[in-house]
């Protein structure tokens, strides 16, 4: 048996996890607005809380639009890390990639092979790449990842801009 053949999963299951991390890190841009939301830990290889959840966004629209839905989309990954700009902004972008998440998942055969192609970068042969619900997992995998890197990115930035240690 292999390891992804162990538990059976829907795709509501995946995108409400997805859209319940997603909101929490809406929500956390929010709390700390325009100034903290994006600034960057002094930290080598950190990134801005706006940053990451531009990143999460681009994350949902690549593997759930092109991988999933075989949308053509045009994505910068680099510029994600970059990413300035308006909490306002970004949290109706947040709202609206999560509608077409939601959409592009509907279209989803679990087991199915991706209908769209991948990144110059990628190989075909990595677990993502397996079936349609491989992607909508990686999905999943990646926004819990972030929302935690978010988390002590937020935590590290207000102890900063407090003047004191976190923790």
């Amino acid at each position: 048996m292999r390891h992804d053949e162990l538990v059976e999963t829907s795709v509501d299951a995946v995108v409400s996890y997805v859209d319940r991390a997603v909101d929490q890190m809406a929500a956390i841009v929010t709390e700390l607005g325009d100034d903290l939301a994006n600034r960057k830990p002094v930290l080598p290889g950190s990134y801005s809380p706006y940053a990451i959840l531009r990143h999460c966004l681009g994350v949902m629209e690549f593997w759930g639009g092109k991988v999933v839905a075989g949308r053509e989309i045009t994505r910068d990954r680099d510029a994600e890390f970059r990413a300035r700009g308006p909490v306002t902004g970004l949290t109706a972008a947040t709202a609206d990639a999560k509608r077409r998440f939601r959409g592009d998942a509907a279209t989803a055969e679990f087991a199915a092979p991706p209908r769209g192609g991948m990144d110059d970068d990628m190989s075909p042969d990595e677990l993502e790449f397996s079936s349609q619900g491989h992607a909508l997992l990686h999905v999943l995998e990646e926004v819990t990842q972030h929302l935690g890197q978010m988390e002590l990115t937020r935590d590290v930035l207000r102890a900063a801009a407090a003047g004191t240690a976190p923790g």
